[in-house]
C-alpha cells in the first residue's frame, strides 16, 4: 500500500521498531491506532478493500487459507470465524435464518468502534473468501456498518448491494444458498494437516489473550517506573476504568491481585537469569530494597530469591 512502516509507527504512536519484532504483540486499542494510522496517511477511504482484493491468496496466514481449502462457503465461513483469533481479536458470528445468512463483527476488550479501514478488510475478507473459493461473482444482500459518513463509489461497486451506515454493528447479510456453493479447491487432507496445528495454536492464543493476561502483560511493562495505575492500563486497552474494573472482577479476579501475580511471574523471569542480581531485580520490580523484595518472594514461593534460583 506503499505506506512505510517507520510512518504508520509514528502516526500511530507505537514503538518505532515494533514491525521488526519477532513475537510483537498488540492490544486491540493499538491495533485499532494502527489503522486510523493507515487511514490518515493513505486518505483513501477505500484502502482496506484495496488492500484485501490486491493480496495474493498465496500470501494468507495459514489461520485464512484454511478457509480457501474447505468444502463449501458455509464451512469456510465457519472456518475462518473459528481461527480468525490468531490473527486478530476479534469475533465472528454466522447465524442463518430464513434466506439469510448474517456475519456480525464483535472486537474484544475495547469500547471503541472499530476504524472504517479496518472493517472494510474484514468485510471484503468475508467477500472474496466466497468469490475466490467459489469462483462466482458472490454479492451480499446488504452491508450495515457503524461508520457515519457516506462510503465511497468504490464501496458501493465492490458490494454491489445496499449499504447501511450508523448502525449499531458491522454486519455483512449473505443469501443463504450461496453458503452451499462448492469450493474448487477443497483439500480434505491439507485441512487433516492443518487443522490440528491451528487448533492448538488457537488454545494457546485464547489462555494468553484472556483480559487478566493482557492486563498483567502492560503491568508489567509498566511495574519498574513504581505502581502502575489502573487508569493508565485502561487508557491502552482502550476501555474506561469503570469497565476494566467490571471486566476483571467478572473473570474472579481484582486489580491489586493482578499486580502481584504480575510482579511474581516478573520475578520468576528476572531471577531465571543469573547475569541480574538481585538488587537489579528488586528495583525492576518495583520495590524500594532487596528486604521488602525478599519478604515478598518469599511469601509468593516459600523461599528466599537465592534459593529459589539455586533450585532452578
Amino acid at each position: 500500500m506503499g505506506l512505510p512502516a517507520p510512518a504508520l509507527l509514528r502516526q500511530a504512536k507505537l514503538p518505532a521498531t515494533l514491525h521488526i519484532a519477532p513475537d510483537a504483540w498488540l492490544t486491540t486499542a493499538q491495533y485499532f491506532a494502527l489503522w486510523r494510522a493507515v487511514e490518515d496517511l493513505s486518505q483513501d477511504p477505500a484502502i482496506g478493500l484495496r488492500m484485501t482484493v490486491e493480496t495474493d491468496t498465496a500470501m494468507h496466514p495459514p489461520a485464512t487459507m484454511s478457509a480457501f481449502f474447505a468444502r463449501d462457503y458455509r464451512d469456510g465461513l465457519h472456518r475462518l470465524a473459528r481461527f480468525k483469533r490468531l490473527c486478530t481479536p476479534e469475533e465472528l458470528s454466522v447465524t442463518e435464518s430464513g434466506g439469510e445468512a448474517r456475519i456480525a463483527v464483535r472486537w474484544l476488550h475495547t469500547d471503541e468502534a472499530e476504524p472504517d479501514a479496518a472493517a472494510d478488510v474484514t468485510f471484503a475478507a468475508l467477500l472474496e473468501l466466497g468469490r475466490r473459493g467459489t469462483g462466482r461473482h458472490v454479492t451480499p444482500v446488504r452491508v450495515e456498518m457503524i461508520r457515519r459518513g457516506p462510503v465511497s463509489d468504490v464501496h458501493r461497486s465492490y458490494f454491489n448491494a445496499p449499504i447501511r451506515t450508523g448502525c449499531p454493528q458491522n454486519t455483512m447479510v449473505l443469501k443463504r444458498d450461496d453458503l452451499d456453493l462448492p469450493f474448487a479447491g477443497h483439500n480434505p487432507e491439507l485441512l487433516a494437516i492443518l487443522e490440528p496445528a491451528l487448533a492448538a495454536s488457537l488454545g494457546e492464543i485464547k489462555a494468553q489473550s484472556s483480559l487478566p493476561e493482557q492486563v498483567k502483560i502492560l503491568i508489567k511493562r509498566r511495574i519498574a517506573s513504581g505502581k502502575p495505575e489502573i487508569s493508565e492500563v485502561a487508557r491502552e486497552l482502550g476501555m474506561s476504568e469503570r469497565t476494566l474494573q467490571r471486566r476483571i472482577t467478572e473473570q474472579g479476579s481484582n486489580y491489586r491481585a493482578l499486580i502481584e501475580q504480575a510482579r511474581q511471574e516478573l520475578g520468576r523471569d528476572l531471577l531465571s537469569d543469573k547475569r541480574n542480581g538481585i538488587e537489579e531485580i528488586a528495583f525492576l520490580l518495583g520495590f524500594q530494597d532487596t528486604g521488602s523484595f525478599y519478604r515478598a518472594f518469599r511469601s509468593w514461593e516459600g523461599v528466599t530469591p537465592a534459593q529459589w534460583r539455586g533450585m532452578h
